[in-house]
């Protein structure tokens, strides 16, 4: 009871903290003249050469509207993603952005591996998050590599999905479901406009930090062809997933999580509550024995390294984006 107690405790004070925090944590400001983002649609296959070209060429704008209104950073992020050697199927340069780019051939892959990820994932931080590896470019490209050394013969492509409106680390946002909701959604869609590009392909979801939390909220709304595409969910670094246990995700696939040794994530109380008319917190540590969950083995992972190239973590988790789960160990 009175580490309970403590727990709440711990909870109400980061909230509140967060609170303060949010003020100055708001997103970028739109940049004047910028150009409308790409319609966001179903696209077939034989279009996909298209739709990068004309995702490339609104990034190439975008950098230059920002350019002009000084906002070099932005400009250069911008830069980075409009190089003619990357593919997106979704972009948008306002506020805080949106990217999901494609490693591979997707219009044939066998295995489509769908990573996730957390707090402070904006445009900016697209490459760049504390460290190559720890954003979504630089651990979609660990994560391909590692696929593609361990089944050479297997066609894989990999999906840096950055489609929700990722919280702030520092805000209200990262500690309630309102922004897990809303981008569990768009990951449903997400993963419907896959199954029309690529109907055959068996897909598994890497769900990082709070984009565990965005996992959760789809899998358990998804339904039809999509949901019979889905082979595996991974969580890592997970504050939780808004159900008390993996069975109550309804999955039907095999549900994998882990937590580095050296994960900060540890300390954050794995609990929910009501408070102030609000549920706080997101359930218990998936990678808790008593949330039933497979046990991913991520080594001494720290938060922002379990995609780092020659990792215990990466190897597992390319392993059960290939389907092979069974020869993932502990050692």
């Amino acid at each position: 009871m009175r580490a309970a107690r403590i727990r709440l405790a711990m909870l109400i004070t980061g909230v509140a903290g967060c609170i303060v925090a949010s003020v100055t944590a708001a997103a970028a400001n739109p940049v004047p003249g910028l150009p409308p983002a790409p319609r966001q649609a179903a696209v077939a296959a034989g279009k996909l050469p298209g739709l990068y070209r004309e995702n490339r060429r609104y990034l190439a704008r975008a950098a230059d509207a920002a350019r002009r209104m000084g906002d070099d950073g932005r400009a250069r992020a911008l830069d980075a993603l409009a190089s003619p050697d990357r593919d997106f199927l979704q972009v948008s340069a306002d506020g805080d952005g949106q990217a999901v780019e494609v490693l591979g051939d997707l219009a044939h892959a066998q295995r489509v591996a769908l990573l996730v990820p957390g707090s402070d994932t904006t445009v900016d931080t697209f490459d760049h998050l504390g460290s190559r590896h720890g954003s979504v470019a630089g651990g979609s490209r660990a994560l391909y590599a590692q696929m593609r050394a361990v089944a050479p013969r297997t066609r894989v492509a990999v999906i840096g999905w950055y489609g929700y409106r990722a919280p702030r680390t520092k805000s209200r946002d990262t500690v309630t479901q309102d922004r897990a909701q809303e981008g569990g959604r768009l990951l449903v869609r997400q993963l419907q406009r896959l199954r029309g590009i690529n109907p055959g392909a068996s897909v598994a979801l890497m769900c990082h930090s709070y984009g565990s939390v965005v996992c959760g909220d789809a899998v358990r709304a998804l339904g039809g062809s999509a949901r019979s595409a889905l082979t595996g969910l991974v969580v890592f670094g997970s504050p939780g997933m808004g159900v008390g246990s993996a069975a109550e995700l309804g999955a039907g696939v095999p549900v994998w999580a882990g937590r580095g040794t050296g994960d900060w994530i540890a300390h954050v109380p794995h609990a929910q509550y009501g408070l102030f008319g609000e549920r706080v917190g997101f359930g218990p540590d998936p990678a808790s024995v008593g949330f039933g969950a497979r046990r991913l083995p991520v080594g001494d992972s720290r938060h922002g390294d379990y995609l780092r190239p020659g990792s215990l973590s990466l190897r597992s988790i390319a392993l059960i984006g290939l389907g092979r789960g069974r020869e993932v160990t502990h050692g």
